[in-house]
């Protein structure tokens, strides 16, 4: 029988695992940073008639460019951050922000050229410029898993990168980025700077999104997704806005005709109703701040959260045993590599309650059985995150 080690893989791919987090049955599942909520169903009623309007005329191919999907996007886009200049030429959308990261790769990457992140971050990052041939530079946060302006900008001075990825609200630790950071990088940079926002709509109040930069960085680009506060991770929609310079360069990669009809069509019916998606988002932001003050309650070190999950330590460096455990008592969460931290993501209230009765039970006793361990932050790498 034919393994992977009887390919003949290109060799930045060889001893690779696929991209993935365990799907297990339980009744609490919070380790995939799913909104939790179905789509009200005025929203799910809308998305029914606008599918049912393309039926039809699926014997033909979508509008290639999305010049409409484009034109919502933007709309949206400017009014929730506060940028009225963007049109639809700003824009461009994929199949979740992945694929429009992996335009970003195949356009501004690619064998000879580097990109670079800032771990722990996204590992899907490294991922991406992998499958496109792109070197990758792995610099680390600071002990805290902060970034500073001073020392991202003097990495990227060093190391001239291609493409810099920053994550903000950064993924898994959960806290956005200052802007000085993001501008600091971007004066710095010899070509783009991708700043990916997927949780951005979950960001505490007053926080600023990096599109405002975008008039004063024509290389600066920001990548959204519809996955998490639109409920909407089955339709896989991402989209990024920039110069519209940018947005011609990822044409010149993308596959014909690449986003369905239908996807289209639902995307554009949710932008429509996006007063009652982000209720939601507004619900799920109570829940992560009740996360963070149980955990604290429970004398467990929390890292301030902008997303809708949340990065803990756990009661001793074993963050296995205490996955394990409340897998044990039905309650799925993520180990994202971080030697003694786990990340959980913000459900429902009821699911937020069994989570943290359940972490009660499993501090108690893992405290009870050995002596409480000091843990060390942001030194070790993560492994996969979504």
């Amino acid at each position: 029988m034919t393994t992977l080690d009887d390919l003949p893989l290109r060799s930045e791919l060889k001893g690779r695992s696929p991209y993935g987090a365990p799907q297990l049955d339980v009744e609490v599942r919070l380790n995939t940073n799913e909104n939790p909520y179905s789509l009200p169903e005025p929203v799910a009623e809308a998305v029914e008639q606008a599918l049912a309007a393309v039926l039809r005329d699926l014997n033909r191919y979508p509008d290639r460019e999305a010049e409409a999907l484009r034109a919502d996007l933007a709309a949206y886009l400017g009014a929730a951050t506060g940028h009225d200049g963007l049109t639809g030429a700003n824009l461009w959308a994929a199949n979740g922000s992945n694929e429009v990261q992996q335009q970003l790769l195949q356009v501004f990457g690619g064998p000879g050229h580097l990109a670079m992140g800032f771990s722990p971050s996204y590992s899907m990052h490294e991922i991406l410029a992998a499958g496109t041939g792109t070197q990758w530079h792995d610099a680390q946060r600071g002990a805290d898993f902060a970034l500073r302006p001073e020392s991202a900008s003097s990495l990227v001075r060093v190391y001239q990168p291609d493409i810099v990825f920053l994550c903000s609200p950064n993924n898994p630790t959960g806290t956005a980025l200052d802007l000085e950071v993001i501008e600091s990088v971007a004066r710095e940079a010899p070509g783009v700077v991708v700043v990916d926002e997927a949780y951005g709509e979950f960001a505490r109040e007053g926080t600023p999104s990096a599109v405002t930069l975008l008039p004063k960085y024509p290389r600066l680009i920001v990548t959204r997704t519809m996955s998490k506060a639109f409920a909407f991770a089955g339709v896989r929609l991402g989209y990024l806005a920039a110069d519209p310079a940018v947005v011609q360069a990822v044409q010149l990669v993308r596959l014909p005709y690449h986003l369905s009809a239908l996807t289209q069509a639902a995307a554009r019916a949710a932008l429509a109703n996006s007063p009652l998606l982000l209720a939601q988002v507004e619900a799920i932001k109570t829940e992560r701040d009740r996360i963070v003050a149980g955990l604290r309650a429970l004398d467990l070190t929390v890292a301030d959260s902008d997303a809708n999950f949340v990065l803990f330590a756990t009661p001793t460096r074993d963050q296995q045993a205490t996955w394990q455990a409340l897998l044990d008592r039905s309650v799925l969460v993520r180990d994202v590599g971080l030697p003694g931290w786990l990340r959980v993501t913000a459900g429902t209230h009821d699911e937020t309650t069994w989570f943290l009765e359940a972490m009660a039970e499993v501090v108690a006793d893992q405290r009870n059985a050995a002596p409480k361990e000091t843990v060390t932050v942001g030194q070790e790498k993560s492994s996969d995150e979504s």
